[in-house]
């Protein structure tokens, strides 16, 4: 349930970000941060919290942070101003790197080898449902009681939650552990990662040649750097970069990341597909959006017990393939594409989600010693972000490239100028239609077709990277497969955590 709260909240507050917008005067700015903030302190401290969380106790670190992600919530609705909402916000990411990571090891501690498969399957299910009642709920709440209850709401439901978890969950930790932290390398990945975040964010806003990107880009690459030279030399490294050397482990970290790349850029462009080219409003999207997350979450339980059968390597295979489908289906999108044909892309990518989801968590955590599970899971989770964050921002930069491009192309057919006004119809859909009335002789119902015609080839564009993006992390699955094997023989002392290690990816 505490796992739940933090997947729920991810998506919510997108719904309601209109509303915090005109209540509190936020800018185009502010408001992205009220939303990415969030993934810019769960990025900064996932390792460090699963470190935490296997050195003093993962039910102990739980408690604490699921209490501080409660307190949050509970500023973030009273919030006089978008500062204190931003900083507040940065509390719920930073509480959620607990909730995420504590939630996964504790599950992992509390089954026995041969059903670890099935329940992280009913984790992610479950996390799946809350991805999925976001949205929907985020637009109820915001209709029915303002934008406010959006948070308000943890707050019943945190302490719900710490009441079920007093009498079921057990302590567990790092018993080898001696409670020292590698506060250098804590220190160098809470700046590195989401300097990294930030950069490819806020990128497209600030300008990728700019001083502002190309400053950030470099800090982070220095701070990355310099972390994986004081892990290298440290006693006790936050991350073991040996693990960097175990096919199993970058096999899963590979696929969280091409995972988040192929669902955040779909849940980023669909929308505004229905809303500006389909002219549907915002329950009619949450509904369209459904069979992508809601069969995520249906499914989770039963690739569960397949991953206890088979192992993770032929689930993450055919997740990539799904994933693959999907993005073809989706670059044949138009205008007047019939929505059964949309509901089978996003099914299809529902399908992708959950082969994917679980196996590469599974498959991360059976690379490393039991008693590192928190780290395992916050590595996992960190590769995920970044997977978002990166693979959001290009698929953004070549959809509005090639849109830019297919307008240009459509204005000139029609003989009509262009000018510096193109790049706000690209960058600004709700609008489109009506700068393109206003700046060209063009009739409205011309208008809205050459604007559907530069948004729908700019996505295409989109999508096709992303099946790019998914035939690749499929042959670094098999590839990494083939090599887990080939070494096979010179495994790690310590016995791997989950599945047979010829059944890890």
């Amino acid at each position: 349930m505490i796992s739940f709260l933090g997947c729920i909240d991810l998506t919510i507050v997108n719904t309601a970000a209109p509303r915090i917008q005109a209540d509190l005067g936020a800018s185009v700015t502010e408001l992205q941060l009220v939303v990415n903030i969030f993934i810019v302190a769960l990025s900064m401290f996932m390792v460090a919290m699963g470190r935490l969380a296997d050195i003093h106790g993962r039910r102990r670190v739980l408690y604490v942070g699921t209490v501080v992600f409660g307190v949050a919530s509970l500023g973030a609705g009273a919030a006089p101003g978008t500062g204190w909402l931003i900083a507040f916000r940065f509390l719920q990411g930073a509480a959620c790197a607990v909730l995420y990571t504590a939630t996964g090891a504790i599950v992992q501690n509390a089954f026995p080898a041969e059903r670890r498969g099935r329940a992280m399957g009913a984790l992610y299910g479950v996390n799946g449902l809350g991805l999925a009642v976001g949205p929907l709920l985020g637009g109820v709440l915001v209709s029915a009681a303002g934008w406010r209850w959006v948070f308000w709401l943890n707050v019943p439901l945190v302490v719900l939650a710490l009441a079920v978890c007093s009498f079921s969950v057990r302590e567990s930790r790092d018993e080898t552990a001696d409670g020292r932290l590698d506060w250098p390398g804590l220190a160098l990945s809470g700046l590195g990662i989401p300097a990294a975040v930030l950069t490819f964010t806020f990128g497209s806003t600030w300008g990728w040649t700019s001083a502002a990107t190309l400053t950030l880009a470099a800090f982070a690459v220095l701070a990355l750097l310099a972390f994986a030279a004081v892990e290298s030399r440290s006693a006790n490294p936050l991350l073991n970069l040996a693990l960097f050397r175990k096919p199993a482990f970058v096999g899963a970290l590979s696929s969280d990341f091409a995972l988040a790349c192929f669902y955040t850029t779909v849940l980023f462009l669909i929308p505004l597909y229905l809303s500006a080219v389909r002219g549907l409003d915002g329950y009619a999207i949450g509904a369209l959006l459904l069979p992508g997350t809601a069969v995520m979450a249906l499914l989770s339980p039963v690739i569960g017990r397949l991953i206890d059968r088979f192992g993770p390597r032929p689930l993450l295979a055919a997740g990539f393939t799904a994933f693959t489908v999907s993005a073809l289906l989706l670059t044949r999108l138009t205008a007047h594409t019939p929505t059964p044909h949309l509901a089978l892309a996003l099914t299809t990518m529902g399908i992708g989600w959950a082969c994917v989801l679980s196996p590469a968590t599974v498959s991360a955590l059976s690379a490393v010693p039991e008693r590192q599970a928190g780290l395992a899971v916050g590595s996992s989770w960190t590769f995920h972000n970044l997977g978002g964050a990166i693979g959001l921002a290009c698929a953004v930069v070549l959809f509005r490239s090639s849109a830019t491009d297919r307008l240009t192309s459509e204005l000139t057919r029609y003989d009509q100028a262009t000018g510096a006004w193109t790049e706000e119809v690209v960058t600004n859909p709700e609008r489109a239609t009506g700068i393109l009335a206003r700046e060209t002789s063009l009739p409205f119902s011309e208008a809205d077709r050459v604007f559907s015609a530069a948004f729908t080839h700019g996505m295409h564009a989109a999508m096709w990277l992303l099946a790019a993006v998914s035939l690749a992390a499929l042959a670094v699955v098999a590839l990494l497969a083939r090599l887990s094997r080939d070494s096979a023989a010179e495994a790690s002392t310590d016995a791997p955590a989950h599945v047979p290690t010829s059944k890890v990816t």
